[in-house]
């Protein structure tokens, strides 16, 4: 069964290196949630506005090749404009493997794949849980969720949308398994003066708590080099870091 493209999300990143690993890491990032022609019916929404938190269903669209050292990296890609379609109708053996290395075990740690979230699985499928903002009118586009805390990147196809009921969907019980006992150590943020002045307060704010979650692929932070130099697209200003000694130096 081909499942429907029901919306796209829009925000600030066209690429994927840079977004957050999780949904909720950075609460301050804004997206904007578009749905298709066909789907622009208000009715659709009717009730959802009692509702602080939903679910997106989505898909890893495409992949794009590794860029170049100094961008660190960008391993996957969910936009759609890649010629390397993913497609959900062909066999998933290309694009996946039993076991995948985690970056919370420092990406030198093999895990297996239902153990984890990475994004290379059989079937190419995402599932997050961010905060529902408001519902807002957007002219051509019909009513809009605006949504926080999204790890999705500009222009990922959405699936399906469904509320998160906290009475059954939060299990404050839950162990969390090796993701537990390997605690992330957030870096310090500095962002510079010139790159600061060109960000909203709101895009500060999502871009101190993106970049304090350390972007780097799991491996270079393992091994740490402060003269290299990484960069990524966000807001439309390229964004270049250096990390030494637990500090984040960013610019533009």
């Amino acid at each position: 069964m081909e499942l429907e493209v029901i919306a796209r999300i829009r925000n600030d990143f066209p690429t994927k290196f840079g977004l957050p690993r999780q949904a909720g890491l950075a609460p301050s990032l804004r997206s904007k949630i578009v749905f298709e022609p066909a789907y622009r019916v208000p009715e659709a929404l009717r009730g959802l506005e009692g509702f602080s938190h939903i679910w997106l269903i989505w898909g890893f669209s495409a992949r794009e090749p590794a860029a170049s050292a100094a961008s660190g990296g960008r391993w996957a890609s969910q936009c759609d404009s890649s010629p390397e379609r993913w497609g959900l109708g062909q066999s998933p053996s290309k694009h996946w493997s039993p076991t995948v290395r985690p970056p919370r075990l420092g990406g030198n740690v093999r895990m297996g794949v239902f153990a984890t979230r990475s994004p290379f699985r059989p079937n190419p499928i995402g599932l997050s849980s961010v905060r529902l903002e408001s519902i807002e009118e957007d002219g051509a586009n019909g009513r809009v969720l605006i949504v926080s805390g999204a790890d999705l990147m500009d222009g990922t196809p959405i699936y399906d949308i469904k509320p998160y009921l906290p009475g059954v969907d939060a299990h404050p019980e839950a162990s969390d398994g090796f993701v537990g006992t390997h605690a992330q150590q957030l870096l310090e943020v500095e962002l510079a003066p010139e790159l600061a002045e060109r960000l909203s307060s709101s895009q500060q704010s999502a871009l101190r708590e993106i970049l304090a979650q350390d972007p780097r692929p799991a491996y270079h932070a393992a091994h740490p080099d402060p003269k290299r130099i990484y960069g990524f697209t966000y807001a439309g200003l390229e964004i270049h870091f250096t990390v030494e000694a637990g500090r984040l130096k960013a610019f533009g």
